[in-house]
């Protein structure tokens, strides 16, 4: 699975260039099987999750070429309406393949996803937005297996603003007679990024990041090539910026929209960290020791992402104070804890609460990356421990970030991949 070694406190400063976000590229890869015809996709990240979604339209039946951030797909020849269950079960976001192939094919057969084990991620919300939508689903020899039979635009409530849900939602509601609403939706940048590229296909969806989305339910009448360019990465961005903030930097984030990951950036201003943005670019500096942050809760966009909740608890493992971490989107997203102690990090864990108690420094150590974003947390920490560290399994952190040794040593990191 490949190992990181980092050697630590060494100062940050220089550019780096936020790619594509995952979180958006996944869904809306999954969306271009919805018709049949050419995509031609730009900002496509080069990372591993990306790599499984790409691979599973070419099992289906789909041509796809990518190289240097662009994608372009041809899904006039999808074959199938089973997604295979082997990359299905690599990658979370394949269940959204659900509701695009319902509405390509009428029928659709898939595995529950896979990807990180960060806690119980029910699908239930997609299952029953779906049906309401008039698909029967049930499980046969542990796949899910859907048809359509009266399919028909309703309103649909959501019990928590899921963004799985809300995506399959949207995927298959497009294409079916009458209107949809669906209430209570998830409003985050990539659903935002789903809609703008639906209606680029000449689909009709409005209100989404607000309490509601409408989809007025058509078929394109133009087949041309869909030419789309995604969202850049704010989780990216906010892994730079919690590493920034664990030791003495100055560092410039590129090709970012500041407004999307402005409860991130809040958080370290809070911290004590300095964020400006000029001409575009955001500037972050530390010249110390952060304080600690009294209380954090993880929480749907537009609050506190769970995405970041373990770079930033590593950042403040060796901040001023004591800070008091809630979990609220996940159940079991703790797994980088054990290995940050291993560290010297003093981190103590009541169900959903993490009490963080920062240390002067943190110390090298190896140490295992169990999941995509506490791989990320641990290159935080290593980057600042005294010593040097070897981080094993990088698989996971390679599934989410592009380039990652490259940008990281372009800001002068000291790290090398084995």
């Amino acid at each position: 699975m490949g190992s990181f070694i980092i050697e630590g406190r060494n100062s940050l400063e220089g550019i780096v260039d936020i790619g594509g976000s995952k979180n958006a590229a996944l869904p809306i890869l999954a969306s271009t099987v919805i018709s049949g015809r050419e995509y031609l996709l730009e900002n496509i990240p080069d990372i591993e999750d990306v790599k499984d979604m790409l691979e599973i339209l070419q099992d289906m039946g789909c041509t796809v070429q990518h190289d240097n951030g662009v994608a372009l797909i041809d899904t006039r020849g999808l074959n199938t309406s089973q997604v295979p269950e082997k990359l299905v079960r690599k990658i979370r976001s394949s269940i959204i393949l659900m509701g695009a192939v319902l509405q390509r094919t009428g029928n659709v057969e898939i595995a529950y996803p896979g990807g990180c084990e960060i806690g119980l991620r029910p699908i239930d919300l997609h299952l029953k937005g779906l049906r309401k939508l008039g698909v029967e689903i049930i499980e046969k020899s542990g796949l899910l297996v859907g048809k359509v039979t009266e399919p028909s635009g309703c309103e649909i409530q959501l019990d928590y603003p899921s963004v799985g849900a809300t995506e399959n939602i949207m995927l298959f509601a497009v294409g079916i007679p009458g209107k949809t609403v669906i209430y209570n939706p998830a409003k985050e940048p990539e659903i935002v990024d789903l809609q703008n590229f639906l209606n680029t296909c000449g689909y009709s969806v409005s209100g989404a990041g607000t309490g509601s989305i409408i989809i007025e339910g058509k078929k394109p009448e133009n087949t041309d090539t869909v030419e789309y360019k995604i969202i850049s990465d704010r989780i990216e961005a906010g892994t730079y910026l919690s590493a920034a903030s664990s030791m003495k930097s100055k560092i410039y984030i590129r090709n970012i929209e500041k407004s999307h990951f402005k409860s991130i950036t809040s958080i370290y201003e809070d911290a004590g960290c300095e964020i400006r943005e000029t001409h575009g670019t955001i500037v972050i500096s530390n010249k110390g020791r952060i304080k600690a942050v009294e209380k954090v809760t993880t929480q749907p966009y537009p609050g506190f992402p769970t995405d970041m909740q373990a770079q930033f608890m590593a950042s403040m493992a060796t901040a001023d104070g004591i800070s008091i971490i809630e979990e609220t989107v996940f159940d079991s997203r703790y797994k980088h804890v054990p290995e940050l102690q291993k560290m010297g990090a003093n981190i103590t864990t009541i169900g959903r609460v993490a009490v963080v108690e920062g240390v002067h420094k943190l110390y090298s150590a190896e140490v295992e990356a169990k999941d995509l974003r506490g791989g990320a947390a641990l290159v935080i920490a290593a980057l600042g421990a005294e010593g040097t560290s070897k981080i094993n399994n990088i698989y996971h952190i390679n599934r989410g970030y592009e380039k990652f040794v490259q940008k990281l040593q372009n800001i002068g990191a000291v790290i090398t991949e084995t």
